[in-house]
């Protein structure tokens, strides 16, 4: 597409953050400090985990940049990026996880296949753009919609990204039509991150965000927009980011088994603690954060100190100063909520957190339970071990 392109090396790759942990350099793949989570509501974009699968696009001429919609519409369309400014902006607070955050300790059970994350791949952010359900009434499909006049069910976002996986062609996702036209799901074309225009590692100049959804299907350097029949049928839809049981290996899967993944389940971290800790006997104060898809916001965050024979209810906060209520309009219904919980500890302990989301939905206690060949969706309660050192008597 004219304006953006992909490089085909990694000559041209921005800056980074120098705290960030790099899980692997090319492609550049890499989580802040999971202590950096919750030093603020609102995640830094230096600070926001980066997930890529190539040398990150570069924009040459914004004036020349385009992105169309096609597919099955009546009246296809380009749009420049002035285009897209002219039409209204919407601002959504929203959390985008990675279907493999916390793969790390999930690989621990049994080895996966993945970028080993550690509990970092999610991050809460303020994006800003026009509604997907606006652009696509620009191409006669009116809102609310879930089969377009010309029998198109899904949305394909395609990118400029080109990745090995699509064996050197364009990333791409899809999210079904009633979703992409429901102007309540909140989908926007995102020009914006925390009020300043996108970075280049973030989707610079203009990407999709899918609140309650994993990031894999908030595609970015949008460079076209397809109305399909079927749902896309690209590598990261088809043959990864599916859900299997643990008894599925690698000489026994069927991909065609498993719809792709979509919301991500209900999730808690302890991010003011390391997995292993030592520490003086006294009072301890345990943040972190939890959060749902689809919407689904956080009932309780409960926290044990004593290895999950009883438990604290954590104190939940997203915006300063206005109390938290999981389905009230005064919240943040797509973003992650913080928590705090205390408590005196004077012996060596595991601490715990579980969440519940206001669907009742609960994390799996034990992670043996839920492991799966690719590492994903690793939601089981999240545990850090204290080591409690006594002064010399």
């Amino acid at each position: 597409m004219s304006g953006l392109r992909a490089p085909s090396n990694y000559t041209e790759e921005p800056p980074r953050h120098p705290s960030l942990i790099v899980n692997s350099q090319e492609p550049f793949n890499a989580e802040p400090p999971r202590s950096a989570l919750i030093a603020s509501y609102v995640t830094p974009v230096d600070l926001f985990y980066k997930r890529n699968h190539g040398p990150i696009p570069v924009l040459d001429d914004i004036e020349r940049y385009r992105v169309s919609i096609c597919g099955l519409v009546e009246k296809p369309l380009e749009l420049s990026m002035a285009d897209i400014r002219k039409l209204p902006k919407h601002i959504v607070t929203a959390t985008l996880q990675c279907a493999g955050n916390r793969r790390t300790a999930m690989s621990k059970v049994k080895a996966v296949k993945g970028v080993g994350w550690d509990v970092s791949a999610i991050g809460n952010a303020i994006w800003g753009g026009p509604k997907l359900a606006d652009v696509l009434e620009l191409v006669g499909i009116s809102k609310l919609t879930s089969v377009s006049p010309l029998g198109g069910k899904h949305v394909e976002f395609v990118s400029v990204d080109m990745c090995k996986e699509e064996k050197g062609g364009p990333y791409k996702g899809s999210i079904p039509l009633i979703q992409a036209t429901n102007s309540d799901a909140e989908v926007l074309l995102a020009y914006e991150m925390n009020g300043e225009p996108l970075n280049r590692d973030h989707g610079y100049p203009l990407r999709v965000i899918v609140p309650g959804v994993i990031g894999a299907r908030s595609v970015k350097w949008l460079s076209s927009i397809n109305i399909i029949e079927n749902e896309c049928q690209g590598f990261f839809m088809q043959r990864d980011y599916k859900m299997f049981p643990p008894t599925v290996n690698w000489e026994n899967i069927d991909w065609s088994t498993r719809r792709p993944q979509m919301d991500f389940p209900v999730q808690s971290v302890i991010c003011s603690l390391e997995e292993e800790n030592t520490v003086k006997p006294g009072k301890i104060v345990v943040h972190g954060y939890a959060a749902s898809g689809g919407g689904r916001g956080i009932e309780r965050v409960d926290v044990s100190f004593d290895g999950g024979k009883t438990w604290v209810e954590a104190i939940r906060y997203q915006k300063s100063g206005i109390p938290y209520v999981a389905d009230d309009i005064s919240s943040d219904k797509w973003a992650w909520v913080l928590f705090k919980a205390e408590a005196d500890v004077s012996h060596t302990t595991e601490i715990v957190a579980k969440a519940v989301d206001i669907s009742a939905n609960v994390q799996p206690e034990n992670v043996e339970v839920i492991w799966n060949l690719r590492g994903i969706l690793n939601t089981s309660w999240h545990r850090v071990h204290i080591h409690v050192q006594h002064p010399d008597l």
